[in-house]
């Protein structure tokens, strides 16, 4: 299953910052993955733990430090 995000979720990746477009489901057995546009133009897919929400104060939400590949569980 593949979804337009509308409007795009701005998120931090491994990358830096980038707006969320799309969202893939591939089903239980995998993660989704997260196919962003960084600052630059470059698209990106990300895995589900590869990605955070990007910080707003306005929600009190402040972004989370990334895990170290692997660390995931």
């Amino acid at each position: 299953m593949i979804l337009q995000l509308n409007p795009p979720i701005p998120v931090e990746t491994p990358r830096g910052k980038a707006l969320a477009q799309f969202l893939i489901d591939y089903g239980v057995e995998h993660h989704l993955l997260w196919v962003c546009f960084h600052q630059d133009g470059v698209c990106w897919s990300w895995k589900n733990p590869d990605i955070r929400a990007e910080s707003n104060p306005s929600y009190d939400r402040i972004t989370p430090k990334m895990q170290k590949a692997g660390a995931d569980g």
